[in-house]
């Protein structure tokens, strides 16, 4: 997977892109778009694909990546925070906040 690392507030953070080669997203599934998005999403982070502090694509690349609307990723970002695993900072990004499970965090 590639990463980007980039300069945040003094210290060198990277952009994680999640680049699925696989279908991950099923439309007609029986679950929602966004949450299926969000399972994939903390499933990378549960592997250690994306570490804490990793900085996710921006969420158009995002949308991009996984082939869905922006709104869809708007929903599955706001569920990921919701769980606990990410968190924006305003004017920097999203980032990984936390492994699930981990007590460290």
């Amino acid at each position: 997977m590639p990463s980007y690392a980039y300069e945040c507030a003094g210290r060198v953070c990277s952009t994680v892109m999640i680049m699925p080669d696989r279908p991950v997203i099923d439309p007609s599934g029986p679950q929602l778009v966004y949450v299926q998005v969000a399972d994939h999403i903390e499933g990378l982070i549960q592997s250690g694909e994306l570490a804490v502090g990793a900085r996710l694509p921006a969420e158009r690349d995002l949308a991009a990546e996984y082939g869905v609307a922006y709104d869809t990723i708007r929903r599955a970002t706001a569920l990921l925070r919701e769980r606990g695993l990410i968190q924006t900072v305003h004017g920097r990004g999203t980032f990984v906040a936390a492994i699930p499970g981990d007590k460290r965090g």
